[in-house]
C-alpha cells in the first residue's frame, strides 16, 4: 500500500504527515527516521479505524515545506496541496465522521484515567510553554484548540462542554453557511493557510498527537493493565 506523505521540516527536524490517510503523522530527526515510523503509524491507523491492515508499505513524498518553526515541538503550519481542492458532501461526511470519532475515542481515553492529575512526566517547556504533564492537562489543551480551528477558517465556535460537544458544535455552525463545501482557502494568524480540509485533518492529527502522549504516561504512571489502548497505539 502507497502512503502519500507530506514533509514539513526545519533544517532536519521533520514532520511526515500522510494525505491519504488524514491526521496520521510521524516525527523524527531526520527524514529517514520519520519514514521508517511510518509504517507502524499507518498500521495503527487503520487498526483504530477498523480497517484490514495490508502487508506492506511503500511511503512516498509528495510535497515538501521547509519551515522556521519549532518541528520538533509539532509546531506546524504547511497546507496540503490536497486540502485546496473541493470536497463532495460525501468525502466531508467521511471525514466529519473521523474527526467526531477520534474526539469521543480521545474523551473515552481521558475518561478511563484513574487519576486525572497524576503524572510520572518531569517539567518541560516547548515553543507555546509548559508541555501537558497530566491527562486533565492534555485534554483542556486538546479540547481548547476548537474554537482555534474553527476561527481560521471564519466559523464561530467555543470550546465549552466536553471536546467532543463543542466540536460537533462548531460543524453545525459551519454546514450553516451554504458555500461551506468550496473548501475557500483562508490566511489565517500568523499568516497561515487554512481550508476546510486542513482543520478536518488537523483535529484528527493535533488529537492523535496528545492521545498518544496521555497513553504514553498513563502506562508509566498507573500500568498498562488499567489503561485502553483506544487508538491501537505502537509504543
Amino acid at each position: 500500500m502507497k502512503i502519500r506523505c507530506v514533509w514539513e521540516h526545519n533544517h532536519n527536524d521533520s514532520m511526515l504527515y500522510s494525505d491519504n490517510f488524514v491526521g496520521a503523522f510521524t516525527r523524527g530527526e531526520t527524514k529517514e527516521a520519520a519514514i521508517q515510523k511510518m509504517p507502524s503509524e499507518i498500521m495503527s491507523y487503520l487498526k483504530w479505524k477498523g480497517e484490514m491492515v495490508p502487508d506492506s508499505f511503500e511511503s512516498v513524498i509528495v510535497q515538501e515545506k521547509e519551515s522556521e518553526l519549532t518541528v520538533s515541538d509539532a509546531d506546524s503550519d504547511v497546507l496540503f496541496e490536497e486540502e485546496k481542492k473541493p470536497l463532495s458532501i460525501s468525502e466531508y461526511e467521511e471525514l466529519k465522521a473521523l474527526a467526531l470519532k477520534s474526539a469521543r475515542d480521545f474523551q473515552a481515553l481521558y475518561d478511563a484515567i484513574p487519576d486525572k492529575n497524576k503524572s510520572c512526566l518531569p517539567v518541560r517547556t516547548t515553543f507555546y510553554g509548559q508541555i501537558p504533564r497530566t491527562a486533565f492537562e492534555m485534554y483542556v489543551h486538546t479540547k481548547n484548540v476548537n474554537d482555534y480551528y474553527f476561527g481560521e477558517i471564519g466559523v464561530e465556535a467555543d470550546h465549552e462542554g466536553n471536546i467532543v460537544e463543542c466540536r460537533q458544535r462548531g460543524f453545525a455552525v459551519l454546514e450553516s453557511r451554504a458555500d461551506f463545501l468550496k473548501n475557500t482557502v483562508y490566511l489565517g494568524s500568523y499568516d497561515e493557510e487554512w481550508s476546510l480540509r486542513k482543520v478536518l485533518r488537523r483535529f484528527i492529527w493535533h488529537d492523535r498527537i496528545h492521545a498518544k502522549a496521555m497513553y504514553r504516561m498513563a502506562v508509566k504512571t498507573f500500568g498498562d493493565d488499567d489503561i485502553p489502548n483506544v487508538f491501537h497505539f505502537i509504543l
